[in-house]
């Protein structure tokens, strides 16, 4: 499935999570598997977080940049509207080419 989820954008254009695991570069055109990573003060949801629509109100873009992403193995999770609506949570994904 084509979704879309927002990454950190670094000064050498590197990508990385915006809150979990933050030091580790998100590689591009390669199939990733998702890791657990328990950080204090976050729900542990294990899994790369996506949105179906280039679209989440409740978070900043400023240093950030949406990309297109593939996932497989994935689940549905409904959040409200204010949070991008449906999230998927994928065992795996990977960054398209921009």
């Amino acid at each position: 499935m084509i979704c879309y989820k927002l990454f950190r954008l670094r000064k050498d254009n590197t990508l990385g999570s915006l809150f979990i695991n933050r030091k580790d570069v998100i590689p591009v055109n390669k199939w990733i598997e998702a890791q657990c990573y328990p950080t204090k003060g976050y729900k542990v949801r294990p899994g790369w977080h996506a949105t179906k629509q280039p679209k989440a109100p409740h978070l900043s873009e400023k240093n950030r940049v949406w990309r297109k992403v593939g996932i497989k193995d994935y689940e549905k999770i409904i959040r409200p509207d204010s949070q991008g609506g449906v999230w998927f949570i994928a065992k795996k994904m990977k960054v398209m080419m921009k």
